[in-house]
């Protein structure tokens, strides 16, 4: 006979998932508007509002100073130290409208001019085999620090019209809408993490091997022509992804 209140069996967890699990709370709380700039509740309020032991906050904190989030301060607890800049996944923007609440983005221009278009690239644009494309390398800094490299394959003709010192203080989205006379439609993205090889690494002025953020993104007009192919890489420990999403089962 089956009893009508069974036992539920305890799940056993090693501290160490435990910690893992309140740190990822403790990180949303950190990165949004709970934590951030401030400082944490003390120990004992974590462990009660986690119903976790103080061993386990403390390896969670642990985590979260490893990652340059927070630190202990003496007489004072933990202090937020270290923030990530919200990047919207919603709209269509670009750096500088995305971030404008956050300081001004700044470009240095590493690279611009015609190049061959690469097969998969030309491919992806709706480009001929062996054509040209133009081709912009920017460092992207908020508040003079750097925050992604961007690599950009344009369509020619509207790569042609561009003068590489607009690219210094304005969003390459806005120049593409001028040039082409129409805005932008929509993008196809791709957001996985990398690692930082020896050039990226150098330019973004992170250790060789740091986990990046990259976001391959394929942008089209309003008539929905591609017209520009960006990889962006940036930094892991200065920017969060952010969005909504809805679910459509139709």
């Amino acid at each position: 006979m089956t009893s009508e209140n069974p036992t539920r069996p305890a799940v056993r967890r090693l501290r160490a998932d435990r910690a893992r699990q309140v740190a990822d709370v403790l990180r949303h709380q950190v990165l949004g508007d709970v934590y951030r700039g401030g400082q944490l509740p003390h120990e004992e309020q974590l462990a009660e509002e986690f119903g976790a032991s103080r061993n386990t906050v403390r390896e969670a904190l642990d985590l979260l100073r490893a990652e340059g989030l927070v630190r202990r301060v003496p007489g004072s607890g933990t202090l937020v130290v270290a923030e990530k800049l919200p990047h919207g996944l919603t709209r269509l923007q670009g750096l500088a409208e995305t971030l404008h609440e956050h300081g001004e983005v700044t470009n240095e221009v590493r690279a611009f001019g015609p190049v061959r278009a690469p097969g998969p690239v030309a491919r992806r644009l709706g480009l001929p085999e062996g054509g040209d494309v133009l081709y912009v390398e920017r460092l992207r800094r908020l508040g003079g620090l750097p925050l992604s490299l961007d690599l950009t394959y344009l369509a020619p003709d509207l790569g042609e019209r561009l003068d590489p010192a607009d690219l210094v203080d304005r969003d390459v989205f806005r120049l593409i809408e001028d040039a082409a006379g129409q805005p932008l439609g929509a993008a196809d993205i791709t957001l996985e993490a990398v690692n930082a090889d020896a050039h990226s690494a150098t330019v973004l002025e992170v250790p060789r091997g740091a986990a990046l953020l990259m976001l391959e993104r394929l942008t089209t007009l309003a008539d929905g022509r591609p017209v520009d192919l960006e990889y962006v890489r940036f930094r892991g420990d200065r920017i969060t992804m952010q969005g909504r999403l809805l679910r459509d089962l139709s």
